[in-house]
């Protein structure tokens, strides 16, 4: 799989309070990552954008912009680094078109399977119900 060099020049980083561990050091240091990309100056071709919508629709706002938030780590040097890899794997996974599927039929084999389990299914719910007075 190809991976996708985000342009870091075009990046918008925020530093913001994190929650998590830390102790006293992360109620006074920002080591939470918010990153912003402009998706409309990446220059990716319409399929990829239209992929990457529908992949990660809810990370993109009104005005175009892919969010990515990292706060697993208590460095926000490490914190960035993460929210610049995961733009780049969001983006690198947009890149691949899915194969089509191709109608194709069932096969004998599995005509014959699913036909005898539904006789064995049938004959187990036969065996349930209340034996007849007749015979």
């Amino acid at each position: 799989m190809n991976t996708y060099k985000l342009p870091t020049h075009l990046c918008d980083f925020r530093f913001v309070l994190a929650s998590g561990p830390g102790g006293q050091h992360v109620n006074k240091t920002a080591t939470a990552v918010e990153l912003r990309i402009p998706l409309t100056k990446l220059g990716l071709p319409p399929a990829v954008l239209k992929r990457l919508s529908d992949q990660q629709g809810r990370r993109i706002n009104k005005s175009q912009q892919l969010i990515v938030q990292a706060s697993s780590y208590r460095s926000q040097l490490t914190n960035k680094e993460d929210a610049i890899a995961r733009a780049e794997k969001f983006i690198s996974a947009a890149w691949h078109a899915p194969k089509t599927r191709h109608a194709t039929k069932p096969t004998a084999a599995a005509k014959r399977r699913r036909l005898d389990k539904k006789k064995r299914r049938g004959h187990i719910k036969n065996h349930r119900q209340r034996p007849s007075l007749d015979g």
